[in-house]
């Protein structure tokens, strides 16, 4: 027979419903539940209760405490992770805004995850739609030039992961040689901002300035658009200036040096977590969850 949710005509919970009941069951000052209170207070049966709750200590977001279970670290990196980017985001939103209405252009705010970036802003009008980008959206980091401009002053092994996933074609004008990709990212540290001449999209030009202090680079402000390329040389000194105020806004003036790569020096931002909790919580970034 199957499973319904409380109401007894609703449809049956769903996989995600019924973990996001048994997690929630932890929301109460009690640190450690038995599976018999787990159930009680989530509702999930007890054969389903069990075996999410194995699922979850495998993925660290539960720890076992005897019988019982109580949060593991997973969650504690998960929730590290998510105040970093709300930091982020809104210490970035008034600045990318300021460049947008001064520029005409798409403004994104993006961070690096593995061999991809994530959109973390998106800022725009009703023109730029056409750029099929979103707040949450992947894009491969060698194609685009928030990718680029954090690649470049990032770390070597990095740039290797991405090497080895493989440099695909997305548009006749992708850089899809590694040599190649290398001496863009050193034109990149030389410059201060790094390009996407058309690579990621057909007809969509971009610019880029990486977020970083004395360090490695921590996200990228871009501007980019229909066209733009004929702009790009113009507009880059307005994105470097704006990747310097967000960082500002962010960690104060700080440092200032003329060696760009210098990872050691990194301030971290966050804990560090697998591929996959990774994207689990970049999927949770939406516009409505930042107002």
């Amino acid at each position: 027979m199957p499973e319904q949710s409380a109401g007894g005509d609703c449809p049956p919970l769903s996989l995600l419903e019924k973990a996001a009941r048994v997690m929630n069951a932890f929301s109460s000052t009690d640190a450690r539940l038995t599976l018999t209170e787990v159930v009680r207070r989530s509702g999930v049966p007890r054969s389903s209760a069990h075996r999410i709750l194995e699922q979850l200590l495998g993925l660290r977001w539960l720890e076992r405490e005897g019988r019982g279970y109580r949060l593991g670290m997973g969650v504690l990196e998960l929730g590290a992770l998510a105040a970093h980017h709300h930091r982020l985001r809104r210490a970035a939103l008034p600045h990318l805004h300021e460049l947008h209405e001064a520029t005409g252009h798409l403004v994104h705010l993006a961070v690096l995850d593995g061999a991809e970036v994530v959109h973390v802003a998106r800022i725009g009008g009703a023109a730029d739609t056409a750029v099929p980008t979103r707040v949450g959206g992947r894009q491969p980091a060698y194609c685009t030039a928030s990718g680029k401009a954090i690649l470049a002053f990032g770390d070597d092994a990095v740039v290797e992961q991405v090497v080895r996933r493989g440099l695909r074609p997305r548009t006749p004008r992708t850089i899809c040689r590694p040599e190649v990709l290398r001496s863009e990212l050193a034109a990149a540290r030389s410059r201060g901002v790094a390009y996407d001449h058309e690579e990621a999209y057909r007809g969509v030009s971009c610019v880029a300035a990486p977020l970083r202090g004395a360090g490695r680079a921590i996200g990228a402000v871009s501007l980019s658009g229909n066209g733009a390329h004929r702009d790009l040389d113009r507009l880059a000194p307005a994105v470097a200036d704006c990747a310097r105020t967000v960082w500002r806004a962010l960690f104060g003036p700080g440092r200032r040096t003329t060696r760009p790569h210098r990872p050691a020096e990194a301030p971290h931002p966050g804990p560090v977590l697998s591929p996959a909790a990774m994207a689990n919580t970049l999927a949770w970034l939406r516009d409505s969850e930042w107002v």
